[in-house]
């Protein structure tokens, strides 16, 4: 087996995702592919428009043979966290081979070149008096490099997919990881893009297509996803919608105190009051999000931050990576990738409820945090679901 792992949110899985795992596994001479899949909560901070099951069932029906969770302290974290929180579960699977991401260059060489670049002394130098003057991290970087390597790198920390990749070959690094990274060139429409190109559309364009009850949607998406998607809605399980938690967000927030928001992850420099006297101005979230907004501070690391006072986490959740590899869905070569694993994981393998019950404290805890958020995205719904459904949702098997 040459089996190559791939790091994704599928939110939802559309012919872009499709195109690249098919390319990953030609060019990489794959066999198997497991997917490192984000939670029912994804990075930019707020509700996946449906739920893990249904993408993670959405991918082995496209090409995918295994897929396990991030959970979600990870899978809404930073770019930092969030990579290496993926890349160390492919890495604890004890299996993988290759690590495959997309990127707007296409050129493994140069990402690591940059990537080195960016980790050198003087751009980490530069960097630190950057964010001393009050720059965002992005831009503090990106000057920082700009001024020690010229323009050679400047245009690669435009593309979001880049960064994000550069982030995952840190991420090998720091892990000591014997996984070879390898990038495919993204086709079609740019993240976050509004454009449509061929029968390619970013994710959130879908997403946009979808809550306009635009039919074109499913044009961009391969038909199993399609068949799948319009099945979650006739079920009413689907569009899941972060608006439908607006209220009890806000409700928190404005009965919690500075010190309160201080608490959670990723805070500092005192964004936490101006987020509480945001939160009591506010009248909806978006309102939040645009008053706590700074130069520094973005509006992805705002809907963070409130999400996790949201959900109560705290700093200290953070004890490492994941300390656990959950199972969402398989094929019968998942199954032959599950086989191996569990001759050589890092980590405990769940693939039933009991088995969470078998975890070791943090993992527990973990676990215990998930399952709160996932009872709290069944609100997100068209229909409100009952809470439990972490214990009672089996893996599944296609």
């Amino acid at each position: 087996m040459k089996i190559g792992g791939i790091v994704a949110e599928y939110n939802p899985f559309h012919n872009g995702h499709k195109y690249q795992l098919e390319k990953s596994v030609e060019l990489g001479e794959l066999t198997h592919t497991v997917a490192v899949m984000s939670s029912n909560y994804v990075q930019r901070g707020e509700a996946a428009i449906i739920s893990k099951w249904a993408r993670a069932e959405m991918a082995v029906k496209n090409g995918i043979d295994l897929v396990i969770e991030l959970p979600t302290l990870w899978s809404t974290s930073y770019a930092q966290r969030f990579a290496e929180g993926a890349v160390s579960l492919l890495d604890a699977l004890g299996c993988i081979d290759v690590l495959s991401f997309g990127s707007e260059s296409g050129n493994i060489e140069e990402l690591i070149a940059c990537q080195k670049a960016i980790n050198s002394e003087e751009v980490s130098e530069r960097l630190k008096d950057n964010l001393d003057v009050g720059l965002g991290f992005a831009t503090a970087r990106a000057e920082a490099l700009r001024s020690v390597c010229g323009n050679r790198f400047f245009d690669m920390l435009e593309g979001a997919n880049n960064t994000l990749g550069i982030e995952y070959l840190n991420a090998l690094e720091r892990l000591g990881s014997d996984i070879v990274p390898m990038t495919i060139r993204r086709k079609g429409a740019a993240h976050d893009s509004i454009m449509r190109s061929d029968n390619f559309a970013s994710a959130s364009e879908i997403r946009r297509m979808i809550l306009k009850n635009n039919k074109e949607w499913e044009d961009f998406v391969p038909q199993s996803v399609a068949d799948v998607f319009n099945r979650e809605i006739k079920e009413e399980k689907a569009p899941c919608l972060n608006e439908k938690l607006e209220f009890s967000i806000l409700c928190c927030m404005r009965q919690l105190s500075a010190e309160d928001i201080g608490l959670s992850p990723d805070v500092s420099e005192g964004i936490e009051y101006r987020i509480h006297e945001a939160a009591l101005k506010a009248r909806t979230l978006d309102e939040l999000y645009a008053l706590a907004k700074t130069k520094r501070y973005s509006h992805a690391r705002i809907r963070r931050i409130v999400l996790h006072a949201f959900m109560g986490f705290v700093a200290d959740d953070y004890k490492g990576n994941p300390p656990y590899i959950h199972v969402l869905a398989m094929n019968d070569n998942g199954k032959e990738i599950l086989k191996e694993a569990k001759e050589k994981a890092k980590l405990p393998i769940v693939t039933k409820a009991s088995d969470f019950d078998e975890l070791d404290d943090y993992g527990r805890h973990v676990f215990s945090l998930e399952d709160m958020c996932t009872d709290v995205f069944s609100l997100s719904s068209p229909a409100i679901l009952p809470c439990g459904r972490e214990k009672t949702n089996g893996i599944i098997v296609l």
